[in-house]
């Protein structure tokens, strides 16, 4: 089967329109290197390692591939700026946010070449972050652990897609080829799963 590409790919580097999510305590180092060395975009969990322990998981993935990848925050983090530091430091390529990041942190990423992808739930939050410049979005729906809300990822992916100009991914309820080719006929740019 030949790859399918997308607006995310190209923004990525990436080769499939696949993201394996940061997943707390499953998104490691050899799971993240094996899905970006395969074509997809791995994450990293980095929102349950230590400040140390994400150091050291940053140069794992380096070291086990050249491919792009990127790393998973949390915003309200005490010491998230420390790890946005490093995410700009390490080169990771892209920093990605399970709910809106603070509108300091998109600038610091931003102004160093690091992609900021949040995850979203509602419309007014894609159309908010837009606004504050992040690169891509993932619009997750209910099937996806129900952390972003009640709304289906079948209506909230038109309404985001609609709402912004930006690639959207999307989340919840994915796990074959079917569902990329679904969500793509939608408009997405890929599925986060």
């Amino acid at each position: 089967m030949r790859p399918v590409s997308s607006s995310f790919c190209a923004l990525v580097g990436c080769r499939v329109p696949i993201v394996q999510t940061g997943m707390g305590w499953v998104a490691t180092p050899p799971l993240v290197a094996a899905v970006s060395e395969a074509g997809a975009f791995g994450i990293l969990a980095g929102a349950t390692l230590t400040l140390d322990e994400l150091r050291a998981s940053i140069d794992a993935v380096q070291a086990a591939t050249a491919q792009p990848f990127g790393v998973n925050l949390r915003s309200d983090a005490p010491d998230a700026a420390a790890r946005v530091d490093l995410l700009i430091e390490k080169r990771v390529r892209l920093a990605s946010f399970a709910a809106a990041p603070q509108r300091a942190l998109i600038d610091r990423l931003k102004g160093q070449d690091v992609l900021v992808m949040p995850t979203v739930g509602k419309r007014r939050h894609a159309e908010k972050v837009a606004q504050w410049g992040v690169d891509a979005l993932i619009a997750q729906g209910h099937e996806g652990g129900g952390h972003t809300g009640p709304v289906p990822t079948s209506l909230l992916l038109p309404d985001v897609i609609d709402a912004v100009d930006l690639p959207v991914l999307a989340a919840g309820g994915y796990r074959c080829g079917r569902g990329l080719v679904a969500a793509m006929s939608f408009g997405a740019a890929g599925i986060a799963m």
